[in-house]
């Protein structure tokens, strides 16, 4: 028995509700990174990317340095260092099998965010590396993306989540610490005190 009813299925269902966009809103987007895209990247220290294996299973993975770590090649390529991180490496393993991605960067602060999609590859070219060393240390790969679309995205959601408002921040009392959550998870020996010493220390000793 079907869990939901009046299910879309078709785009032809969907835009007979929705409507067609305006002109002004389908011209808005590029097949390049224009002087705006540029001066947004330069500024933002965070950006969300969008990835996915052969079988359409997507993993989405935050990305965050100082302002203007995702480095502009031209004006069709950008380079994001690879951080240490768990080593899971979900988006270089989704990258490997199926090169399409999609990223969001935002500014704190800024309702509009910028949009980009794109084909990816990784590499270890050292110069470009050594270029974005923090703290003496380079990444060990570097994502590099051949934009395909760009475009900026309006401010509803930001208005209406009030993102930016901290007066209006939801309290962060009864939320789980990580160690907790992965102690549950994975039903470790080790105790939640012991796992959320050993994630402190490696934010502090492997961020870089």
């Amino acid at each position: 028995m079907a869990r939901y009813k009046d299910v879309i299925e078709t785009t032809e269902q969907f835009r007979s509700i929705m409507g067609d966009p305006i002109e002004l809103v389908t011209r808005k987007t590029l097949s390049h990174l224009d002087r705006h895209c540029g001066v947004f990247i330069e500024r933002s220290p965070f950006v969300l990317l969008a990835s996915s294996d052969t079988d359409g299973n997507f993993d989405v993975s935050p990305k965050g340095d100082p302002e203007g770590f995702v480095k502009i090649m031209d004006k069709h390529t950008l380079a994001i260092p690879d951080r240490p991180g768990n080593r899971r490496a979900d988006s270089i393993e989704n990258i490997l099998h199926n090169p399409k991605v999609g990223l969001i960067f935002l500014i704190p602060g800024k309702t509009e965010t910028l949009r980009i999609s794109g084909t990816a590859k990784i590499v270890r070219d050292t110069d470009l590396r050594t270029s974005m060393a923090v703290r003496g240390r380079s990444p060990e790969f570097v994502i590099v993306v051949e934009v395909v679309e760009a475009f900026f995205h309006c401010s509803k959601c930001m208005i209406r989540s009030k993102l930016w408002q901290p007066d209006h921040w939801p309290s962060l009392e009864g939320l789980p610490r990580l160690a907790e959550t992965m102690v549950d998870a994975g039903k470790l020996e080790l105790s939640e005190s012991e796992l959320h010493t050993l994630v402190m220390n490696d934010e502090v000793e492997r961020l870089y």
